[in-house]
């Protein structure tokens, strides 16, 4: 049938084919390899824009939070701002009510001045 030769001529074909389609392949990427690496990306991309999504959320909460404590600050700073004018307006009427009664004379100021200048 076949002889010694014939086989061994044929086992060197096989090799040389088998090394061809290896160089082939790895110079080209493994189809396999190349479907798996696909599918690992697709994970990571995933991921890292699930990560990156998060990180945006957590910002924004934040900054959200950081921007009411600013406002109740800026509030209390308002309100002790209103305050400390109301007294000195106090302060200021009741030096020029003294100033008059000094000087034996009567204040005009009424109730409702006294309030129109403390809301003006």
């Amino acid at each position: 049938m076949f002889s010694i030769l014939d086989t061994l001529k044929m086992g060197a074909g096989i090799a040389a084919g088998l090394m061809l389609y290896h160089l082939y392949a790895v110079s080209i990427g493994y189809p396999s390899a190349a479907r798996q690496a696909r599918a690992g990306y697709v994970l990571a991309a995933e991921k890292s824009a699930a990560e990156a999504k998060a990180a945006e959320m957590e910002r924004q909460r934040n900054a959200a939070s950081q921007a009411g404590e600013e406002h109740r600050k800026r509030l209390a700073g308002a309100e002790a701002a209103e305050h400390a004018a109301r007294d000195t307006l106090e302060i200021e009427i009741q030096s020029y009510e003294l100033q008059l009664s000094e000087k034996n004379r009567a204040c005009a100021v009424t109730a409702a001045d006294r309030q129109w200048l403390l809301r003006h």
